[in-house]
């Protein structure tokens, strides 16, 4: 008879969670980009030009500095 193997717990893999706030924020195209979309649109828009409305309300590609900072907070199933 072979001696039996001692069976330790197996630990558990716990899945990191998304942070929600940023994946709101944040959309990751068919290319890989990350785009966002502009600030200030809440208020006060009567002062600002259509023009300036217009280019607030498009997604604007993220800077690559600040890609890896959106990718932690957002931990793997964002990046990669």
């Amino acid at each position: 008879m072979c001696p039996r193997k001692k069976r330790g717990k197996k630990s558990k893999k716990y899945k990191l969670k998304t942070h929600k706030a940023t994946a709101k924020r944040f959309r990751k195209t068919g290319s890989g980009k990350i785009m966002r979309t502009k600030g200030n649109q809440g208020h006060l828009r009567r002062r600002k030009s259509k023009r300036a409305k217009r280019q607030m309300s498009r997604m604007h590609e993220v800077e690559s500095s600040k890609i890896r900072q959106i990718i932690k907070r957002l931990a793997p199933y964002l990046g990669r």
